[in-house]
């Protein structure tokens, strides 16, 4: 497995063919990201956030969508955006070699936490997360403005 930079800090795509080959595994978590997929990550990377893709055998097998932030609780973070091994290759080491990345790149930068969000209804995310050390510590809301 190799892990592969599509777009880093500053919101520079590094690798557009990439990023085109990994809009079907991101789609399996995120569906609901609008037609143009190269659009809205472009929008997406310019408001702060990179994204690496992991390849197994030189096919997308996982996508990693991240960003370094700063706030008053933690201090500095990586947040994870979007974390997802294709299904049809689940439990083959993919979902872990992106979250050792983002582990390392976080102590690399420095950063106090990774933390991410995650559905109530992705029971298997979160026995994959609780594996990976993570614990819950407060729950997220949301609304319509």
């Amino acid at each position: 497995m190799e892990i592969i930079r599509i777009a880093e800090t500053g919101g520079k795509i590094v690798n557009t063919e990439l990023l085109a080959r990994a809009e079907t595994v991101h789609r399996q978590l995120r569906p609901q990201i609008p037609e143009d997929y190269a659009g809205r990550m472009t929008e997406v990377f310019a408001a702060g956030a990179e994204m690496v893709v992991c390849l197994n055998e030189g096919e997308v097998a996982g996508v990693l969508v991240f960003r370094v932030t700063l706030d008053t609780m933690t201090g500095k973070f990586l947040y994870i955006n979007d974390l997802v091994a294709d299904s049809t290759g689940r439990g083959k080491g993919v979902g872990k070699a992106l979250m050792d990345f983002a582990v390392a790149e976080a102590g690399s930068r420095q950063c106090a936490a990774v933390q991410l969000s995650s559905g109530t209804q992705r029971e298997q995310a979160h026995r994959f997360y609780f594996r990976e050390g993570f614990t819950i510590k407060a729950f997220s809301f949301s609304r319509a403005p």
